[in-house]
């Protein structure tokens, strides 16, 4: 069975302006049960992580900080959410969620968070969106626990993951690959150790040309035990934040390649949502939810 972290905690409110489209955490599972391609009994709640879970990836000084909400006004801005306890409580249960999601990816072979990607979370800072690094956290998780000892981490969120890169930077058991917009946030980029970049505009044939050139040649080269894929949708063509040039379909033929390459090669995949902002709010729904229905499609 797919399993699925899910909280109804991941929808935190917010502002009703804000471009941040929190209802998606709610749509999501509504879509998918509605349609029959997922029960409740796919989805589980995740509990709340543990300190010292965190600091194997964190600083110990900034995550009290956020603990008691005593970050700076100046450490704040970057984010782009209002601070709160419900908010951190938020980002513990999404990061945890990665972490018990791993478990279930050992054991089907696959498993997927509803919220989570959040790869602009730093080592002792934040920015945005993201507090906690909820991949990093799990990859540093498996790593301590001798769970796996070559992880790769595939990033295909439309936006480079900045923070992911610089807390692996010198770490030779995790592989950080990141395809994103050359022109877009963030404006420093960080250096992982593939960095594949697209002008504006980019389209399904370059996307997909590029990930297949690149994909199955690393993998073979750095023969992975775990993989963990951020599969974010602002790569659409509709999406405001994004850039670049897909379609739904080419948004979705990319996920169908990168979970059946995890499956020929039988190496569990966790995968965590990311970014998606279209101005209409079904087709990031539609697109996330293609993600989901190939999972339980290919290894189910």
């Amino acid at each position: 069975m797919l399993k699925v972290a899910y909280s109804k905690i991941y929808k935190h409110p917010l502002p009703i302006n804000h471009r941040f489209p929190m209802e998606k955490y709610d749509l999501i599972p509504k879509k998918l049960i509605s349609e029959n391609t997922l029960s409740k009994e796919n989805f589980f709640e995740p509990g709340l992580i543990k300190e010292e879970d965190i600091i194997l990836t964190h600083s110990k000084k900034y995550y009290k900080k956020l603990i008691s909400q005593s970050l700076s006004l100046k450490e704040i801005r970057p984010i782009g959410f209002p601070m709160s306890e419900l908010l951190i409580e938020r980002e513990r249960k999404i990061a945890q969620g990665t972490i018990e999601c791993t478990k279930f990816s050992f054991k089907n072979g696959i498993s997927m968070n509803i919220a989570g990607g959040t790869h602009h979370a730093f080592y002792d800072k934040a920015e945005g969106f993201c507090m906690l690094n909820d991949q990093a956290i799990a990859a540093n998780y498996l790593l301590n626990n001798g769970l796996a000892k070559k992880i790769l981490i595939i990033d295909l969120d439309v936006h480079q993951g900045n923070g992911t890169a610089s807390i692996f930077n010198d770490n030779e058991n995790v592989f950080t690959l990141s395809f994103h917009g050359k022109k877009n946030y963030p404006f420093k980029k960080e250096k992982s150790d593939l960095d594949v970049e697209f002008d504006d505009e980019a389209d399904d044939s370059e996307y997909l040309k590029k990930l297949e050139n690149v994909i199955p040649n690393l993998i073979h080269k750095l023969k992975p035990d775990f993989i963990f894929y951020l599969s974010g949708v602002d790569i659409l063509k509709t999406d405001k934040l994004g850039r670049l040039g897909l379609s739904i379909e080419g948004c979705k033929k990319r996920d169908l390649f990168i979970l059946s390459i995890c499956k020929l090669y039988n190496i569990p995949v966790q995968i965590s949502m990311g970014g998606g902002y279209s101005e209409n709010i079904q087709d990031i729904i539609e697109a996330h939810c293609n993600t989901f229905r190939l999972g339980k499609d290919i290894y189910f």
